[in-house]
């Protein structure tokens, strides 16, 4: 009995043996990463790196960034190193402007093997910010204040501004903030225009971007009681209450109805708005509503106007359907809904129904649109047309100049162009002629050249156009 099962045991044995020498092999087909690791300058980028032990068939290596909740995933190839231990690094450049203080950035490493297969490795996410101040920190219940210059009595008027336009907002709308949200002040105007980039510069204070929940304004510590400040505070924070109000996937409200709603809780429809407003109605500079759903203009005087019939449009509103009707207006956009079909459920006329009754109430007519003009009419060169008949055509300004003398019958003089299509025509014939030759031998099966006499030699091209060896001691020519 024992000398049966020692050849068992010894073969169950072996094949442990053997099974345990085949899992380097295996494990070797996936990489093994290390936590990666991350650092950022603002202005400057943000740099990522990852410990990795890769396997061979990588073809292909891509450091992938995803900037912001819910963002799409940026793809940046970077050298593909060879099987065995490597660091893997990446560096995502953030210029001024480029991307937000205050970001979430999620970062790490893909590979792409041979057979096709992909493996990311885990990620890391590092929140981009503004790195070249100081920052003192003061919190509420919703509002958190950041601010590096003034003492902690302005970060605390600040702090207050802010809860209490949260507060106002929200229970207008009827929602519920749950989630922080956090406010920058800078002190100078400079390092404030380095956040907010060089597309948004003029003539801003301040910005409210709600997918980092965060807004930047230019306050320095001597104009923290300004009216101002207790205006452009609730006015950015009233944009963060009314994307919670309105969040979905699919459409944004018309801009008038976000702007005019925040200048509407933060300041109201003031004389100096109504004053602007009624001015640009009886010059007929008023812009209609359906010029303001997208971006305002940059200069000065319609940023402004832009802003004042906004609030306009709103006072009109609530004067006219009432304060529910606006809150089911802003609510409705949650489901995706179009302008027209958000306006018509809330307060029975579509946008342009409603644009009439606006401009009706400031007793004025529909502004006409500027457009595109048509370039001023120049002379026609007058090799283009000839005739009396040519100064009747577009842009003519007089008598045309033709190329030469008019007949009777309006005919020109000028024979060079009935020259130029008789011989047109007898280059066409003598071609179609010739066509018909070709035609016809070959039909009768005739070569088109005649044969060689038989014996004779080709003709040979001239000594300059022969392809002639280079001499062993001479380059060959080109």
């Amino acid at each position: 009995m024992g000398t049966v099962t020692r050849p068992r045991s010894l073969a169950l044995a072996l094949a442990l043996l053997a099974s345990l020498s085949l899992a380097p092999s295996v494990a070797a087909a996936d990489p093994v990463f290390q936590p990666a690791t991350a650092t950022s300058t603002f202005g400057a980028s943000i740099d990522v790196e990852q410990r990795a032990t890769l396997p061979s068939g990588i073809t292909r290596v891509e450091a992938l960034v995803r900037a912001g909740k819910g963002a799409r995933t940026f793809l940046a190839t970077i050298p593909t190193p060879g099987a065995g231990s490597a660091t893997l690094r990446y560096s995502y450049k953030t210029p001024f402007g480029a991307l937000y203080p205050n970001t979430p950035v999620e970062l790490g490493f893909r590979l792409t093997f041979d057979d096709g297969r992909t493996v990311d490795g885990p990620t890391t996410t590092i929140r981009y910010e503004d790195d070249r101040f100081t920052w003192k920190t003061v919190k509420g219940s919703i509002v958190r204040v950041h601010w590096y210059q003034g003492n902690a009595a302005f970060g605390q008027r600040a702090l207050d501004i802010g809860e209490r336009a949260i507060k106002e907002a929200s229970t207008l709308l009827g929602v519920t903030e749950t989630e922080p949200i956090d406010f920058y002040i800078y002190a100078d105007r400079d390092r404030f225009y380095d956040v907010i980039g060089p597309g948004l510069q003029e003539n801003v204070g301040g910005i409210a971007l709600a997918p980092i929940r965060t807004l930047f304004a230019n306050i320095a510590p001597s104009a923290v009681d300004d009216p101002w400040v207790g205006v452009v505070v609730p006015h950015e924070l009233t944009h963060l209450v009314f994307h919670t109000a309105i969040d979905n996937p699919y459409h944004e409200p018309v801009h008038w109805l976000n702007e005019g709603l925040a200048d509407y809780l933060a300041v109201g429809y003031d004389a100096g708005a109504k004053a602007n407003v009624q001015r640009s109605a009886r010059s007929g500079d008023l812009m209609p509503l359906k010029a303001l759903v997208g971006q305002f203009p940059t200069p000065s005087d319609k940023f402004s106007l832009a802003y004042d019939e906004s609030v306009s449009a709103i006072d009109y509103l609530v004067r006219t359907y009432g304060r529910e009707a606006l809150v089911k207006l802003i609510r409705s956009y949650a489901d995706g809904v179009s302008d027209d079909a958000a306006f018509t459920s809330a307060l029975g006329v579509d946008t342009a129904g409603f644009e009439a009754g606006w401009l009706a109430d400031l007793k004025v007519a529909a502004p006409k649109p500027f457009g595109p003009k048509p370039a001023p009419v120049g002379p026609i060169p007058p090799d283009w047309l000839s005739g009396p008949a040519a100064t009747s055509g577009p842009g003519a300004t007089g008598p045309i100049a033709t190329a030469g003398p008019t007949k009777p019958g309006g005919a020109s003089d000028d024979s060079s162009g009935v020259l130029l299509y008789v011989g047109i025509g007898i280059i066409g014939l003598l071609i179609v002629a010739g066509l018909v030759v070709v035609a016809a031998r070959l039909g009768r099966g005739q070569p088109l050249l005649p044969p060689l006499t038989p014996g004779e030699p080709a003709e040979e091209p001239p000594p300059d156009e022969q392809d002639e060896p280079a001499q062993p001691d001479q380059p060959a020519q080109p």
